[in-house]
């Protein structure tokens, strides 16, 4: 098969707050068979072990790519911040990583094709848009409910990312008065993330250790469990009742790990929506599921290449 002949793929990277993903991604969000790989991140990383995580997924994806295929680009979606250029990240969720530049991991990779980044909020809504829950949507927000909250916001049909590309920040916005000296505990992510709602739980007498005890807690009807699932589906379902009157929201599709904590969780989260809105169309905004789950952040990443999204 010849070089014309050959489908187009980019390589799509998701960089995380506790691991990174790279996969082979055709034009019409298909991601390639065998092309996925991950690597753990978190705590005890340095700048040269993150950077090595990164190069080595890449190039295992790669790897992937036979006659059949050919390299046209590198699309990168990274927790956030994105300073300076828009290629370096300070991640609120990696506090040991400061002005990384994402650019030099994959640059052996990349051997001059181009590279474009985002952050992993804002892929996500591309995907979501393009191929997802919010096909057809004008206005609406993708959402994730995860380690972090993050999201991207949709605005007469595309995908806004602002003057730093970093629109989209919903987890950075306060839902409660700073009642302490640290504030990003008053944010939708402080009070409603899936570390944020164990930390709360045990501090209220519950002995589980993770996300997955929390939901198996849930399910049993612990009532501690309850308030602390309650307690974040409410912070989350305020907060969008914010977004929905400031930006004139339709849809929200909500994904991420933590937004399956329990089967009512999107139902509890749309209540509290509808409940906490100021204005009549608001109050009709949709919660719903996100269809892409952990696919969205590379299939957005790769549209950052294949539609220069």
């Amino acid at each position: 098969m010849s070089e014309h002949e050959a489908v187009e793929v980019a390589l799509a990277v998701d960089i995380g707050g506790t691991k990174v993903d790279a996969a082979l991604v055709e034009a019409d969000g298909r991601i390639v068979a065998g092309s996925r790989r991950r690597a753990a991140t978190g705590p005890g990383q340095t700048s040269g072990t993150f950077s090595a995580a990164i190069a080595s997924v890449c190039r295992q994806a790669t790897d992937a790519a036979g006659p059949a295929l050919r390299l046209v680009g590198i699309g990168i979606g990274a927790a956030g911040p994105l300073r300076g250029d828009g290629t370096r990240i300070s991640p609120i969720n990696l506090p040991w990583i400061r002005d990384f530049a994402l650019t030099e991991p994959v640059a052996a990779v990349a051997g001059g094709l181009p590279v474009r980044v985002a952050l992993d909020g804002t892929c996500i809504a591309l995907a979501e848009l393009r191929f997802g829950a919010l096909r057809g949507v004008r206005n609406g927000l993708a959402m994730v409910v995860s380690t972090g909250i993050g999201g991207g916001i949709v605005l007469d049909g595309r995908v806004i990312r602002g003057d730093t590309g970093n629109a989209g920040h919903v987890g950075q916005v306060w839902v409660r008065r700073p009642d302490d000296a640290d504030p990003a505990r008053s944010s939708v992510e402080g009070v409603a993330s899936g570390p944020a709602t164990v930390r709360w739980a045990n501090a209220h007498g519950w002995t589980g250790a993770d996300g997955l005890e929390l939901a198996a807690a849930y399910q049993a009807r612990d009532p501690v469990a309850v308030r602390a699932v309650r307690r974040s589906a409410e912070a989350v379902g305020q907060a969008i009742a914010g977004y929905a009157a400031l930006l004139d929201l339709r849809v929200v599709a909500v994904g991420g790990g933590f937004s399956r904590v329990a089967d009512d969780y999107l139902a509890l989260v749309e209540a509290a929506a509808r409940a906490g809105a100021l204005l009549p169309a608001a109050a009709e905004l949709r919660v719903v599921p996100a269809e892409l789950g952990d696919d969205a952040p590379l299939v957005g990443a790769a549209l950052l290449v294949h539609e220069g999204a």
